[in-house]
C-alpha cells in the first residue's frame, strides 16, 4: 500500500479550459478521500492524471516515494473502477476477474486462489460462469470491484461507480465498499457528484469547484464549519438556509436580524466565534442549517422568543420518516456566484421567482409529529448555537481565527 501526493497538480484542455488548477493533496496510506463536486469540477479529470490515463499540464504525482508522472498506466499499480463497469461481454465474471492477472502471466492455480477468494468476499461465487448481460446491476459492479481486489493493487481509483444503480442498490453498494476498503486498508480516491456518498464514504473530502480545491477535511468538519458559501451550499441535504441578515447589539446581545426576525446569538456561539464580534452594526451573511429548527409545539415551554422563528407554512414534504416544511423570512435571498455554481442556475432562477412574492425561502426539517399544515402559521424554534455566518464580500466563513480551507486533522 501507499500514499498519493498531488503537487500543483494542473490541466489544461486544448481549448484553452482549465479542468484542474494547481491541485495539492496527501491521501494516506489506507485512507478513503473524496472528490466531489458539481459536473465540470474537475474531480474526474484529477483522477484520471492520477490513473495515467489523462497527460498532466503541471505538477507532479507521487504513488508512495515514487513520481509516476511518465510511468505507463499498466505500471502505476493500481485498480480504476469505473461506473460503466467496463466488463468484457463475451466473457464469463470468472474470466473477467481474472484477466489482468492472465495477462500478467500469474500462475492459474494463483488467479483461481485469489479470484474465488474476491468472489467469497463479494457474494460473487454463485455467479462466476454467468456472463455480464445476464447479471443485475450490483452484481456487475461488483465483478468490476472484484476484477480490481484480485490485482492486490497499491491504490483503487474509483469513478463514480454508483451512478447507474438504482437509489436502493446505491446504498447497499456504498456500505460494501466502505467496508471492503476498511477490510483491506487500501489507499482509495473515490470521485462522484453526489454529496450524501462523499460524507458517508469518505475518511476525508476535498470539496472542488471549477478546477480549485475550495476544502479538504473530514466529513463532520465540512458540515459544521463550512469555509465559504460554495461549501455550505453544497454540503447538506437539504441544503443551508442563506440570508441576509444585520448584526446589531441589544441589552449586551448580539443579535441577526432579517426581515421580522430577530435571533439572538448563543453565548457559546460568541465565545467559539470571537471574529463575529467586528461585524456589529454591519450586514453578513446568516446560514440555518434546516435539521437546526424545529416545532415550538413539541419542544414545550421555557424557550425565548429570541430564538423563534414565525412563519407560513408554503409546502410540506412527507419523507415518511420526517417532514420537510418550506416556508418565507420576507428577507431577500442571498445571491451570488458562489451560490449558483452549489446549486445550479436553474435552480436559482426558480429561487428568484418565489422570492418576488414571499422573500427568501427556508426548509426546516422536522419530526413526522409536527402540526405544520400548508397555509397555515408555525413557529419554530431555531438552534442558535449552531448558526453559521459569512462574510458577504469575500463569501468566507466567519470563525475564531481565519479558516484554512486545506484543513488537516
Amino acid at each position: 500500500m501507499a500514499e498519493i501526493r498531488l503537487e500543483q497538480l494542473t490541466k489544461i484542455y486544448p481549448d484553452g479550459t482549465k479542468a484542474v488548477d494547481g491541485l495539492d493533496l496527501e491521501i494516506r496510506d489506507g485512507e478513503l478521500v473524496v472528490l466531489v463536486g458539481p459536473s465540470g469540477c474537475g474531480k474526474t479529470s484529477a483522477l484520471r492524471m492520477v490513473a495515467g490515463l489523462e497527460e498532466i499540464t503541471q505538477g507532479r504525482v507521487w504513488l508512495g516515494e515514487r513520481m509516476v508522472n511518465r510511468v505507463p498506466p499498466k505500471d502505476r499499480d493500481i485498480a480504476m473502477i469505473f461506473q460503466n463497469y467496463a466488463l468484457y461481454p463475451h466473457m464469463s465474471a470468472y474470466a473477467n476477474m481474472a484477466f489482468a492477472l492472465k495477462m500478467q502471466k500469474v500462475p492459474k492455480r494463483a488467479i483461481a486462489t485469489r479470484v474465488e477468494h474476491a468472489a467469497r468476499v463479494l457474494g460473487l461465487s454463485g455467479v462466476l460462469k454467468k456472463r455480464p448481460r445476464t447479471l443485475s446491476g450490483g452484481q456487475r459492479q461488483r465483478v468490476a470491484m472484484g476484477r480490481a481486489i484480485v490485482r492486490e493493487p497499491q491504490a483503487f481509483l474509483m469513478d463514480e461507480p454508483l451512478s447507474n444503480l438504482d437509489a436502493k442498490l446505491r446504498v447497499e453498494m456504498r456500505a460494501e465498499i466502505a467496508r471492503l476498503q476498511r477490510d483491506l486498508e487500501v489507499t482509495t480516491i473515490y470521485v462522484t457528484h453526489d454529496q450524501t456518498e462523499a460524507m458517508t464514504l469518505g475518511d476525508r473530502v476535498a470539496v472542488m469547484r471549477d478546477g480549485l480545491l475550495q476544502q479538504f477535511d473530514r466529513p463532520s468538519v465540512l458540515y459544521e464549519r463550512p469555509v465559504n458559501l460554495f461549501v455550505a451550499e453544497f454540503i447538506g441535504s437539504p441544503a443551508m438556509n442563506l440570508v441576509g441578515a444585520d448584526l446589531k447589539r441589544s441589552n449586551g446581545s448580539l443579535l441577526a436580524q432579517f426581515g421580522d426576525h430577530r435571533l439572538r446569538l448563543d453565548d457559546s456561539l460568541r465565545a467559539e466565534r470571537p471574529a463575529l464580534e467586528r461585524f456589529e452594526g454591519k450586514r453578513l451573511i446568516l446560514g440555518i442549517r434546516p435539521e437546526d429548527m424545529e416545532d415550538a409545539a413539541l419542544a414545550g415551554v421555557g424557550v425565548p422568543d429570541e430564538r423563534r422563528l414565525k412563519a407560513v407554512v408554503d409546502i410540506c414534504e412527507d419523507m415518511g420518516s420526517e417532514i420537510l416544511v418550506h416556508f418565507g423570512v420576507g428577507a431577500s435571498p442571498v445571491r451570488g456566484a458562489d451560490v449558483t455554481a452549489a446549486v445550479g442556475a436553474e435552480a436559482m432562477a426558480a429561487t428568484e421567482e418565489h422570492a418576488k412574492e414571499k422573500g427568501s425561502l427556508f426548509v426546516a426539517r422536522l419530526e413526522r409529529g409536527t402540526r405544520a399544515r400548508e397555509r397555515e402559521q408555525i413557529e419554530l424554534l431555531v438552534r442558535t448555537d449552531r448558526l453559521h455566518f459569512f462574510d458577504p464580500e469575500t463569501g468566507h466563513g466567519i470563525y475564531a481565527h481565519e479558516q484554512e480551507p486545506f484543513a488537516d486533522p
